[in-house]
């Protein structure tokens, strides 16, 4: 396992955050979810995804309040790799075992495509998926963008205890102009999974937080290529970011995936 440099954070005033109506509240916890084909135990809720009604305006997304509950979220987060700097890093660059590594194989799954693919219209075979993994946010992340032209599918799922802080909550936005200007705001806790389809106009961001913030991206891409490029980029970001944990302009220009 590398051994990441440690990354110390300051506090920051307090993020205005959307009416209670429009954020979402995670139900009740549940264990795991056997719906597998095989019958084992299932670190997913593809039931819950599966009844979750795709929402159209400003751009195509859904959220999953509890996609990972129970048993299966407190096995996930204590199998989180350590991660002690900010920034997106690709998961051949961290000691990814246990839970963590069975729930990014079922995220790679069949199953989980296939219900993405329904849901949104889209067919996906042969197209190649990315992982990245973030441990931490600065406050320099959560600028609003559109996620870059190559990726397809964005899918994001939160792996944080209950969240409190008014910052760090990722909002739906009508343009990419006003981070107040927004349909929804999501918290990123408990599990919840949120996924979009790539657009010119599918703008997301979020009010600066400092802290832990644990998060998955997972894209699905043109080709092979994006992937390649994509991971470079990152790996060559998180180490900068072991360099100097409180980062350059060079640094913060390198990390463009605020999620």
């Amino acid at each position: 396992m590398r051994q990441l440099a440690a990354a110390t954070f300051g506090s920051l005033p307090a993020a205005r955050s959307l009416p209670q109506d429009r954020q979402y509240k995670a139900p009740a916890t549940r264990s795991g979810h056997d719906n597998k084909a095989d019958g084992t135990m299932s670190l997913l809720d593809i039931d819950a995804l599966r009844a979750t009604p795709l929402k159209t305006e400003p751009y195509e997304y859904l959220v999953v309040p509890a996609f990972v509950t129970g048993k299966a979220l407190d096995s996930v987060i204590a199998d989180f790799p350590k991660i002690d700097s900010t920034g997106s890093i690709p998961p051949s660059e961290l000691d990814i075992y246990g839970s963590f590594d069975k729930l990014l194989a079922e995220m790679n799954g069949p199953e989980f495509q296939k219900v993405i693919e329904e849901k949104f219209n889209v067919d996906l075979s042969g197209r190649p998926t990315m992982f990245t993994i973030r441990g931490y946010c600065s406050r320099s992340n959560g600028k609003i963008h559109t996620d870059t032209p190559s990726k397809i599918i964005t899918v994001l799922l939160y792996l944080n205890q209950d969240w409190e802080a008014g910052g760090g909550r990722l909002r739906i936005l009508r343009s990419g102009t006003d981070l107040n200007d927004a349909v929804e705001e999501v918290s990123p806790n408990g599990g919840t999974l949120l996924i979009f389809k790539r657009s010119d106009n599918s703008w997301h961001g979020h009010e600066p937080f400092e802290g832990q913030r644990r998060a998955i991206q997972m894209n699905w891409v043109r080709d092979e290529d994006v992937v390649q490029h994509e991971q470079r980029r990152h790996r060559f970001t998180s180490t900068l970011k072991r360099l100097n944990p409180f980062g350059s302009r060079a640094t913060r220009e390198a990390a463009q995936d605020n999620y």
